[in-house]
């Protein structure tokens, strides 16, 4: 099982002295991803936590992929109908070709009402624009020339594509994950409910023809504790986890390493 880790573009932690300290103790230390999060428009009343101050997370992973050897990259998630999807295509392709194939697109359709509203889109489309986003960034990656809205292009660079993996609840996400996906990325789905999804997932792919996906739970563990934070890994390894990313919180650069050290057991 592949073991990733959290790391905060938001609040006071996301200096550029302090992120670029922690991603590269995280890619020292062997950590096979690292994943951060993505919010546009925090209103100032729900802000707690963060201070509405987010760093924009393809900027950020795209700065990561300059000072890092050779930890993966992820998103979790990006909001698919906060964006143009032929540009955010664009984006990941750059992004993918410019870190030597290190990109996990993790997405998601959003849940904030305030941030639609602040983007002006409407937030009962979100599930529509985000499928046909997911649609077109998969032709994007299957062909050199693409078509959108009647106009043929040149989809270049065409690296090669990155996993897809895609966030939510059964039974949209998992709907999402088998059609347009090559994962599925819950959050804090418990051990003892993933065989019953994974079961569901694999059937869905199978009525699709496609191949099962990945499942990856971005979960908090008990690093503290090495005796627990193995019975927590071994059941979801048992449960058909591919991957685990712990969410970590932190407020110093040496925090976040005590962490990373208490999770290296897993690797």
């Amino acid at each position: 099982m592949q073991v990733g880790v959290t790391l905060r573009n938001m609040g006071s932690e996301s200096t550029a002295a302090m992120m670029g300290d922690c991603v590269r103790a995280a890619d020292s230390a062997g950590f096979e991803s690292v994943w951060i999060t993505d919010h546009v428009a925090i209103p100032p009343d729900d802000a707690a936590g963060s201070g509405g101050r987010y760093v924009d997370p393809l900027v950020t992973l795209g700065w990561f992929a300059g000072i890092t050897r050779r930890i993966k990259l992820a998103t979790g998630v990006i909001v698919l109908p906060y964006r143009v999807p032929l540009l955010l295509a664009r984006q990941i392709a750059a992004l993918q070709e410019l870190s030597a194939g290190r990109v996990l697109f993790g997405v998601g359709v959003g849940w904030m009402a305030a941030e639609f509203r602040a983007l002006g889109v409407d937030r009962r489309s979100r599930a529509r624009l985000s499928d046909a986003s997911l649609e077109l960034f998969n032709r994007c990656f299957a062909a050199e020339v693409v078509a959108a809205h009647g106009q043929p292009f040149l989809f270049l660079p065409r690296p090669s594509k990155p996993p897809v993996l895609v966030g939510g609840r059964a039974p949209h996400a998992l709907e999402r994950a088998a059609r347009y996906g090559d994962g599925w990325l819950p959050m804090g789905l418990a051990a003892a409910d993933v065989a019953t999804h994974r079961s569901q997932y694999r059937e869905l792919t199978d009525a699709l023809g496609r191949p099962p996906g990945s499942i990856s739970v971005l979960t908090a563990l008990p690093w503290q504790d090495a005796a627990r934070l193995a019975d927590a890994v071994a059941a979801y390894a048992a449960a058909g986890v591919d991957r685990i990313v712990c969410a970590l919180r932190y407020t110093t650069v040496d925090e976040y390493r005590r962490a990373l050290d208490g999770l290296a057991v897993l690797l």
